[in-house]
């Protein structure tokens, strides 16, 4: 993110919704998606980045980029990334430039998480950018295990990734998210049946999500004490 880009995308933000402001701290730079090559994975034609275009001139769109890939569309747009902003410096700008929530996406240390308490953010997305950007990462179940205790009390945790199921989503409660972000489920439903599909998936997910609280009991009871997980040499132990 780059102030021009990003004091844009704040002013776009405060003007459209009295929502948080979530800025990635997990795309500062493309990689190349192997997935996407052998998929053959390109932009439609009609596909427009207004919110992503610095100077406002739509020059991803248009005749010549037919066949775009999203390994140029972040190349053609690295210009807009600025690698070199620190906590110093980027969350009291962001501050300066809006009243609404902070929350910094792509947390993925107890470090940062500390760091993201220190620099009063008002909340923190644990992703790993569905893993497309490093293919190697650890789960992001794995690392809310290990970020949660740090953050309680301090700020709320958010989470994407690997959400199949509402049993996921009861495990990341357990383990200390305030809620989940989910994508590649509705995208199924989109898939599957327009609109339609994804009232469905939702529907689907939430289902499976309200039977796993009550099996569990109370929803105060969704606490680790719920889970089991299995270490490394093998043996299952209590969370």
């Amino acid at each position: 993110m780059s102030q021009q880009w990003g004091g844009q995308s704040v002013c776009d933000a405060a003007f459209c919704v009295e929502r948080p402001k979530h800025d990635a701290s997990d795309a500062a730079k493309g990689r190349g998606r192997l997935n996407e090559y052998r998929n053959s994975f390109i932009l439609p034609d009609d596909m427009s980045w207004p919110n992503l275009l610095s100077d406002g001139k739509n020059e991803l769109n248009g005749p010549d980029n037919r066949g775009v890939n999203g390994d140029e569309v972040l190349g053609r747009l690295s210009h807009d990334y600025d690698a070199s902003l620190d906590w110093e410096t980027a969350i009291p700008w962001l501050r300066k430039h809006t009243k609404l929530q902070i929350w910094v996406k792509g947390i993925y240390s107890v470090d940062d998480m500390q760091a993201a308490i220190e620099y009063g953010v008002d909340g923190v997305l644990i992703s790993n950018h569905g893993g497309r950007q490093l293919d190697g990462v650890p789960a992001t179940i794995d690392v809310l295990r290990q970020c949660a205790p740090v953050a309680a009390g301090a700020i709320p945790i958010a989470l994407d990734g690997g959400i199949r199921r509402g049993t996921d989503i009861f495990k990341a409660l357990a383990l200390g998210a305030s809620h989940c972000f989910v994508g590649r489920i509705p995208i199924w439903g989109l898939a599957y049946n327009g609109q339609e599909g994804i009232e469905l998936a939702f529907k689907i997910l939430m289902h499976a999500f309200k039977v796993a609280m009550a099996l569990a009991g109370t929803v105060s009871d969704i606490t680790r004490d719920r889970l089991s997980y299995k270490k490394s040499d093998g043996i299952l132990a209590r969370l």
